[in-house]
């Protein structure tokens, strides 16, 4: 054989070695597609895309062959992102709201390639993951103007669904009316009570009356389906081209830095990961003088850092209050552990619904 032949025959062995690890490679891909699926994860990870680049690139000594690796590690990310896209395709999320609601665009943007799948409200969208009907649960937590959702605080304690994700979504308000319509023509706007309460100053300027809905895209389409030229919806763009409206005025919210916070809840909680820097937990404590300070205490002397402390009615005693609970460091960690050993000395219950490693801004 020549040297030519030889080299060829080199490159026929290699790449029929590169084609079984390729296969080995796409069945991890699957397992990590289900996984993913499993506890309503996103499937782009921009920080482990990096992080899997510099490591491997790593591997090669050889600078002028550097670059040419980068770009193979890129084309087979790539690939894998395509296949776990394709794996993905038979996810369901439920969301609270019709098409077009915020909830929806973001549903859409973290899955999307998942069916969303509206509810009437979020009790209805959490139990359906709850009762199996779909994966993965998207529902607002807090908006940076508004403040909490309780309701979906409450339905995170008597639940039973774990946090794996939270994700900041920009929240832009428009006020939306019947093609034809005019800005003097118009009397009363129609929202969720948050919207309401993001363009409160706009509202009270052009002194419209307030009309509350389920959320913004169902006002979308109560006004929509009126033909009214007197009522206007505060709702998304998207709200707007979906039920063809006109978009009198855009961005109306009162602050520009509007943003909801989303939790994903699946039925299973995420294995705990080294890279893994938030928490959120739940817990009560006994009624009992300086239990709750004992408790705040015991996450500050471990090293957590303490984000958020809120505190709701438990409901079932009057007076009694449960406390929701977002920090930051690693639970699982053996500081972790050993502070949720002493936690449980000072709270009657104490649950960990979600551990991740980061929020996500979309």
């Amino acid at each position: 054989m020549t040297e030519l032949d030889n080299a060829r025959q080199a490159i026929n062995d290699i790449d029929k070695e590169m084609a079984r690890l390729f296969s080995e490679r796409m069945k991890a891909v699957r397992a990590v597609a289900e996984y993913k699926k499993q506890h309503g994860m996103k499937i782009y990870d921009s920080a482990r895309e990096g992080e899997i680049i510099r490591r491997n690139a790593e591997y090669i000594k050889d600078e002028e062959l550097k670059s040419f690796y980068i770009n193979f590690l890129q084309s087979n990310i790539d690939i894998s992102k395509n296949y776990q896209h394709r794996l993905m395709q038979g996810m369901r999320v439920a969301f609270s709201g019709v098409e077009g609601a915020f909830a929806n665009i973001a549903a859409n943007r973290v899955f999307p390639d998942a069916e969303a799948v509206p509810y009437p409200d979020f009790k209805s969208a959490y139990s359906s993951v709850e009762n199996g009907e779909c994966d993965c649960v998207i529902l607002p937590i807090e908006n940076s103007y508004n403040g909490d959702v309780g309701q979906v605080m409450d339905l995170t304690f008597f639940g039973s669904l774990y946090i794996n994700g939270i994700y900041d979504i920009d929240v832009v308000q428009n006020l939306l009316a019947v093609k034809g319509t005019s800005m003097d023509e118009i009397k009363t706007v129609i929202s969720h009570p948050q919207a309401l309460g993001q363009c409160a100053a706009y509202i009270k300027k052009h002194g419209f009356e307030k009309q509350e809905a389920v959320n913004t895209a169902v006002a979308a389409k109560l006004v929509a389906e009126s033909g009214r030229h007197d009522i206007a919806a505060i709702a998304s763009e998207e709200a707007a081209e979906k039920f063809g409206l006109k978009k009198l005025e855009a961005h109306i919210n009162e602050s520009n830095n509007n943003t909801t916070r989303f939790a994903v809840f699946s039925r299973t909680a995420k294995a705990g990961s080294e890279s893994d820097n938030h928490f959120i937990m739940l817990f009560t404590v006994s009624n009992e003088a300086g239990s709750l300070g004992k408790a705040i205490s015991v996450i500050g002397d471990n090293g957590f850092n303490l984000k958020a402390l809120k505190s709701r009615p438990t409901k079932e005693l009057i007076w009694s209050y449960y406390f929701f609970v977002e920090g930051e460091g690693n639970v699982n960690s053996p500081k972790g552990r050993k502070m949720l050993e002493e936690l449980k000395r000072h709270c009657s219950e104490l649950r960990v619904v979600g551990n991740f490693e980061k929020e996500i801004s979309l």
